[in-house]
């Protein structure tokens, strides 16, 4: 029981100074995937690297991390940016491509061919229990892990009800860093039930073991338990949680 109070004592000042940071942070955060085009993505990355992620800097566009995955068969590229508001990434977005400077590196990277055939994007803010979202380097090597999940229908506020008492204390006891929590901007497809968040670990093999101890935990089978109780189930749906890992750019803020 001693022990039990004393994790609730510490998710209790997790939530407080991570509320307190997210509560502050009114940004809007646009996660944009890139397909790169086959054979292209090492010149999509050159052009982020030499030119992009500097002329965004240049329009007030706040360059929050770039990432590749891990096992990459579809050539993605991965990256979250940051903007004041809606209104100010539009702005922000039209200075950008009307830029001399983008101009040419896009022409100059396109002579033999579109860097890129597709692009997915997804705008969101921060939850009131996000760690304050922004860039960091770890101490070591890390590798990123970004998780989507889908709620059950009106569930989303037990599942951040969760995360925000219980999921992110005992992540951090298993060794597993919170990054950035997301929920979709109203406007988004699936806003009322998506939830989307970065970790870090040391590796793909510490990951696997930080959610393996984790899901043995005691005090998360119980919380699970409870908020399910709640929530006449299951607080996701079959297949609703998602995985991908990923490693980090070289020219990435967030490494």
């Amino acid at each position: 029981m001693k022990f039990l109070s004393i994790l609730s004592c510490l998710a209790m000042l997790a939530t407080t100074f991570t509320a307190s940071a997210a509560d502050a942070d009114t940004r809007v955060f646009e996660m944009r995937t890139y397909h790169a085009a086959p054979g292209k993505l090492d010149d999509l990355n050159a052009r982020f690297r030499n030119h992009t992620v500097k002329l965004f800097e240049k329009h007030g566009i706040t360059n929050i991390g770039y990432w590749t995955p891990i096992e990459n068969p579809e050539n993605l590229l991965v990256y979250v940016l940051a903007y004041p508001d809606r209104e100010a990434r539009d702005s922000a977005w039209k200075d950008f491509q009307a830029d001399e400077d983008w101009k040419k590196a896009k022409a100059d990277s396109e002579v033999n061919g579109k860097l890129v055939t597709k692009v997915d994007q997804l705008f969101m803010s921060a939850t009131d229990f996000s760690p304050a979202i922004q860039p960091s380097v770890g101490s070591g090597e890390r590798i990123f892990e970004l998780r989507t999940y889908t709620t059950t229908p009106n569930n989303l506020p037990l599942l951040h009800a969760r995360f925000r008492d219980h999921t992110i204390a005992l992540f951090a006891k298993h060794g597993m860093t919170n990054l950035f929590y997301w929920k979709l901007l109203p406007d988004q497809a699936n806003a009322e039930n998506t939830l989307v968040y970065l970790l870090a670990h040391k590796s793909v093999d510490a990951a696997k073991a930080s959610f393996e101890a984790f899901r043995a935990d005691p005090d998360w089978v119980s919380a699970r338990k409870a908020s399910e109780e709640k929530g006449g189930g299951s607080l996701t749906i079959p297949d609703g949680v998602k995985s991908l890992f990923l490693k980090p750019t070289d020219y990435s803020p967030t490494r």
